[in-house]
Formats: structure tokens, C-alpha cells, sequence
């Protein structure tokens, strides 16, 4: 079972998927990342953003996004 939910929207336009996902498995390898719409098109237009374990966290880029993320990712 997977320690933690982590999903990502991949018609973000401020996220590319390959690098993204790549990222977040190696930062969270246990988790389970999820790669779908999330039906958040308002924010997904403006900010990169990653949920994890039902948090959604945004930033002004990617790796901003990811870094922020971090910090609820359980270890």
C-alpha cells in the first residue's frame, strides 16, 4: 500500500508531466502519484500546483510547486 496519495493534473500548463512525475518519485518514492484531470481548471491556469494526501498545493512554477508539496509528503 501506498504511504501517500500524490496526484498531478496533466493538462496543467505550468507542469510538464514526464519531469514532474519523475520528480515526485524520486522525492516520494512509496507514493502513488496519480496523473489525471483534477477539475481544478480556475487555479491549474495560473499556478502549478500537487495534491498530496488531499492538500492542494501550488507555486509559481513546478520545482516551487513540488518544494512546497514536500512538506506533507509522510516519510
Amino acid at each position: 500500500m501506498a504511504v501517500n496519495d500524490i496526484r498531478v493534473c496533466d493538462k496543467c500548463r505550468h507542469m510538464k508531466m514526464k519531469s514532474t512525475v519523475a520528480k515526485l518519485e524520486k522525492l516520494a518514492p512509496d507514493s502513488e502519484i496519480k496523473v489525471g484531470c483534477k477539475s481544478y481548471c480556475g487555479p491549474c491556469k495560473r499556478f502549478a500546483f500537487v495534491f498530496v494526501n488531499g492538500r492542494y498545493i501550488k507555486g509559481a512554477t513546478e520545482d516551487e510547486a513540488i518544494e512546497k508539496a514536500m512538506a506533507y509528503v509522510k516519510k
